[in-house]
């Protein structure tokens, strides 16, 4: 790539960066788009809850928007690796993995988040599949089956009253000895909710579809999904090390304007928000990317 400077530096290239390159390329920016090309849902069959686009694999949206997105001859596409970011009084200086330096005035991440498994045999090969984090986008399709839930003590009971909307046919597993409140206890077994305590040893599925839990005492649950929140870390370093704030969730904070805490940064899609979807995402990264677009006219105006 002969170009070396920009208006905008985007890091990740997914729906959110995607959306806020649009926007900006609508608006004749110079823009960059870094991308390693390994997005957390990168094994998750089908996508939903994004009108036009429910039911479609997630590969193939990112796939058209990045054909769409293309269109726009000041986007730019750089296949790789941002490994350092530096602060500078122009703005920033962007180093990847194979040496190249990039610069910009304005610097976005939508760089995602990286999911941390418990070490449970066959959690990893079903996560996203039959292991689900989200009940608004995969919900529908696993509806009245039989439901694990892998929690303990207020996120699992507050976990086990929201799933009870999609099925009643519902098993907290608690992986180890139960936290739950005697009143939480008492509230989930008078809705029907078994309850077990004994440690997870492994999953037991066919290419990613759960079939049972199996627990360290060899006892069998057969099951058709599983819900599991697991810890999170920002898939990227970068914005740490410029010295943004994460808040206790492990998220970039921003404010209403997708601002980060350092001038010129920004932060857009699921390193910000707690509820994952590739609607927010887009949301959010489009946004981004009108708000980056006005801070450059007032500037470059006065």
């Amino acid at each position: 790539m002969k170009q070396n400077n920009f208006d905008v530096i985007i890091i990740g290239g997914s729906y959110s960066g995607l959306s806020a390159a649009m926007s900006l390329g609508r608006a004749l920016r110079q823009v960059l788009i870094i991308d390693s090309g390994v997005p957390c849902n990168r094994q998750t069959p089908h996508s939903h809850n994004f009108i036009t686009q429910d039911g479609e694999k997630p590969a193939v949206i990112s796939a058209k928007a990045k054909l769409q997105v293309d269109l726009y001859k000041t986007v730019h596409f750089y296949n790789g690796l941002a490994i350092k970011a530096v602060k500078k009084e122009s703005g920033f200086e962007i180093s990847t993995e194979s040496g190249e330096i990039f610069t910009a005035r304005k610097l976005l991440f939508a760089s995602g988040v990286k999911d941390v498994f418990p070490k449970i045999k066959g959690f990893a090969e079903c996560w996203g599949i039959s292991v689900l984090h989200c009940p608004y986008c995969h919900g529908y399709e696993v509806k009245n089956e039989k439901t694990a839930i892998i929690a303990n003590g207020e996120m699992a009971f507050e976990f086990a009253k929201l799933i009870s909307n999609w099925t009643k046919d519902l098993r907290l597993c608690t992986n180890g000895k139960s936290t739950l409140t005697a009143l939480e206890t008492e509230i989930l077994e008078k809705h029907n909710v078994q309850i077990f305590e004994e440690e997870i040893d492994s999953f037991e599925h066919a290419d990613g579809y759960i079939k049972n839990i199996i627990f360290k005492n060899q006892e069998k649950v057969e099951v058709k999904a599983i819900y599991a929140r697991v810890p999170f870390e920002q898939h990227c370093s970068l914005p740490a090390g410029l010295g943004c704030e994460i808040n206790e969730q492990g998220l970039l904070k921003t404010d209403a304007m997708q601002k980060t805490n350092i001038t010129g940064v920004y932060a857009s899609g699921d390193c910000t928000k707690q509820m994952r979807s590739v609607a927010i995402a887009v949301s959010t990264g489009s946004f981004a990317g009108a708000v980056i677009n006005k801070e450059l006219i007032d500037e470059d105006f006065f």
